[in-house]
């Protein structure tokens, strides 16, 4: 990693290496816009490392001082959502730097390590040398550059090569290093390439750090592209088209206001092969742009591409990959690209791994329409950190619908997952039916969370209620989307309020007197999106705060939450998240309980759980009938839960570990429930991971050792927001 802020604190403050700020959501906003100018830049390092508790929305900072030691055995795998454990388990990646720097590095010199991580790459390049030559490796993120520190010991490694906790543009010849560099191996690219600082830190490099006409590994990366249809993708980004065929009359997109809610412009990390039946190929892949390691590159750049349609259809993404040439000489590449593409031999397809995705651009609304055997033009561009396209023809304007023109110009920027969520009609007739359910929607309701659907179906619902959106996340941007959709929707502003307290502890003052009669979330916390399911609990921890508020026949919705769970074969994600040992000749077995690996730990330890998108996840297989592991009874204040459950398996195979998600009971006859589970791709599930694969098979035990089912003890303890989870396998 190259460019974290890692710096010493002045006054008027002063912290200790153990210091916890505690804070809360105004007074982070409040610490964020002071923080620079309580930096500064000396030998002496520390690194504020922001710790969230999903249950209260508070956060706060952690400060790690450079002359702490990393504990061996850390409660918490610090960087187990880092992407260094998949990396490092990338062994096609591993392979090729390896290849790589040997064929670049043959006699001694002195190298640059940017980025260094565990300390992979310098550690390759001082073997090249035979230990003879100079590394330096730069690693600014203050974790990781301690991790380093106890990789290159165990690899007795310490005095050939010289760590930086720095930046690399803090680096300075003749101060930190004796001469400019003659190679420089460097991995600091992310799934779209740029978005890792690659651009400023090469001009930097060249600028101040290497000799003229350097070595480098990589050598060069080249971009590529492919234009497609696929309805999955279109769901992702055009609510506005979407919403235009629900008629259940809540409008979060008005007539004439189609970017009103929209996803950010910009490349999305994905894994294509998971949707390749859901896509049609329009294009033949083309190139975009080449980035040439081997010598200062531009800030900015642009190319245009005429590109032939090979099939009838409607242009809604670009689905783009990167290819390294990491030699000199074209020997020696690695490709991000899809398995349907035809990659040359030498090139061939790397195994699973979650650290680099293809990419997916959105175009705008319902897509071009374009017939075989067109072209049409791409017109690309990139600056120093990402990537952008545009398509240049005029999209033929089929909605015949009148604008309102007192739509003022506002945008509310939301996850593509969130904007599918909006638009999926049975996802909105679960909720509408929930509500309209409950008899009606009471003269007092509080949308607890940062639920902009739910504030509309609420208004929408009673003419004579007041709505309170306490909107945790949205704060004013949701205020500001409420003014400018109500006359829309068919209710004014005085009928909806959004609070200016910052914490949901409202009081009888803030409620004009009046008890709450209604309180509903979808749950959907604006910052816990990606994260584990159960952290959507804030709900409940949100609900016990508002109680004294609370009327005593109150109706609260969900009303309740019911974890559940699913053991299943993850071949894929196993090996992408399982111990590391010798990783090209070096022992790297020191960090996998800071990385957060899962396998040959020492007992009791066990890997943590993790959020993913289990579709995605490669190969997969459900080897257990769905089950429950507890329930939590929204009626009540927060508590401590406990469960247990025995499951047989219905299939044979190797379990990896459990899958985990949340199904919120809407109604009291609970006969609406809203999944999160694996067949619904807009949630993250959780993943627990087993300490070693099992064998498991439908009739029991037998002379395989396959094992016949499994008892699963589950713990919430709401105080430190941790799901324990035990299980035994019979």
């Amino acid at each position: 990693m190259n460019s974290l802020i890692s710096k010493t604190l002045i006054p008027p403050i002063s912290l200790s290496s153990s210091t916890r700020l505690t804070l809360t959501p105004n007074s982070l906003r409040h610490f964020k816009l002071h923080l620079p100018r309580l930096m500064s830049s000396d030998s002496s390092h520390r690194l504020f490392q922001l710790k969230l508790d999903p249950l209260t929305g508070n956060s706060e900072w952690v400060v790690i001082d450079d002359n702490d030691d990393l504990p061996d055995c850390p409660k918490e795998p610090l960087l187990a959502t880092t992407s260094y454990l998949d990396m490092l388990n990338d062994s096609c990646r591993n392979k090729a730097f390896r290849s790589a720097i040997e064929r670049t590095v043959t006699k001694p010199c002195h190298v640059l390590d940017i980025g260094a991580g565990t300390g992979l790459l310098s550690m390759m390049a001082a073997r090249a040398m035979g230990l003879n030559g100079t590394v330096t490796a730069c690693e600014s993120y203050l974790p990781m550059a301690k991790l380093m520190r106890k990789v290159l010991h165990r690899n007795r490694m310490g005095k050939a090569i010289s760590l930086f906790n720095k930046r690399s543009d803090e680096l300075e010849v003749g101060v930190d290093i004796p001469s400019r560099a003659d190679v420089l191996v460097s991995e600091i690219l992310d799934s779209e390439l740029l978005g890792e600082g690659l651009i400023p830190t090469l001009q930097h490099a060249y600028d101040k750090l290497l000799v003229e006409n350097p070595l480098t590994v990589p050598f060069r990366a080249v971009t590529y592209g492919q234009l497609v249809e696929s309805t999955y993708l279109w769901k992702l980004h055009d609510l506005s088209g979407i919403e235009a065929k629900v008629s259940d009359g809540i409008h979060l997109v008005p007539t004439g206001s189609d970017s009103i809610i929209h996803v950010k412009s910009r490349q999305y990390p994905m894994h294509c092969d998971a949707i390749k039946e859901e896509i049609k190929l329009l294009s033949e892949p083309f190139e975009i742009f080449e980035f040439d390691f081997w010598k200062r590159p531009e800030s900015n750049g642009e190319t245009k591409v005429q590109v032939k349609v090979i099939d009838d259809g409607n242009i809604h993404a670009i689905v783009s990959w990167w290819v390294l040439q990491l030699d000199r000489e074209g020997t020696v590449f690695y490709s991000t690209a899809p398995r349907w593409i035809n990659s040359p031999a030498n090139i061939g397809h790397r195994d699973w791994c979650d650290h680099w995705k293809q990419c997916v651009w959105f175009f705008r609304g319902k897509g071009m329409s374009v017939s075989r055997g067109e072209e049409v033009l791409l017109e690309a561009s990139h600056t120093e950190t990402s990537v952008s396209y545009n398509l240049n023809v005029q999209v033929p304007k089929t909605d015949t619908r009148q604008p309102d023109h007192n739509i003022r110009d506002f945008q509310l920027l939301l996850s593509p997952e969130r904007i599918a969520i909006y638009g999926d009609s049975k996802w909105r007739s679960s909720v509408l039916a929930a509500v309209r359910n409950a008899g009606r929607v009471n003269p007092l309701c509080v949308v607890v969370d940062d639920s902009i659907f739910l504030t509309l179906l609420a208004a929408n619902l009673s003419k004579t209620s007041h709505v309170l959106s306490l909107f945790p996340g949205l704060r004013e941007k949701g205020a500001q989307y409420l003014e400018t959709v109500v006359k829309a929707n068919g209710f004014s502003m005085d009928r909806v309020e959004v609070p200016e307290k910052r914490e949901p502890c409202l009081t009888l003052h803030d409620t004009r007197g009046k008890k709450v009669d209604m309180l509903i979330g979808e749950p959907y916390y604006y910052a816990n999106e990606g994260r584990l399911p159960w952290q959507n609990l804030r709900f409940w921890k949100d609900r016990t705060l508002l109680d004294p508020v609370l009327s005593e026949d109150a109706l609260i919705m969900p009303c309740k939450g019911i974890l559940k769970a699913c053991a299943m074969s993850l071949p894929d994600l196993w090996s992408s998240r399982c111990c590391l040992g010798d990783v090209e000749g070096f022992d790297h077995s020191i960090v996998n309980t800071t990385l957060g690996a899962c396998g040959e730990l020492p007992a009791p330890k066990e890997g943590p759980f993790l959020p993913f998108s289990i579709w995605q996840c490669g190969e997969i297989k459900e080897l257990s009938e769905i089950f429950t592991v507890l329930e939590f009874d929204f009626s009540k204040p927060i508590s401590s839960c406990h469960g247990t459950a025995q499951v047989k398996f219905t299939e044979g195979g190797i379990c990896h570990g459990f899958v985990l998600w949340v199904d919120w009971i809407m109604d009291t006859d609970n006969s609406i429930v809203i999944s999160t589970g694996p067949e619904h791709r807009y949630w993250k599930q959780g993943v627990k991971l087993l300490s070693k694969p099992v064998a498991v098979g439908i009739n029991g035990c037998d002379s395989n050792s396959e094992y016949g089912s499994t008892i699963v003890e589950a713990l919430f303890e709401p105080s430190s927001s941790e799901l324990i989870l035990k299980h035994a396998f019979l």
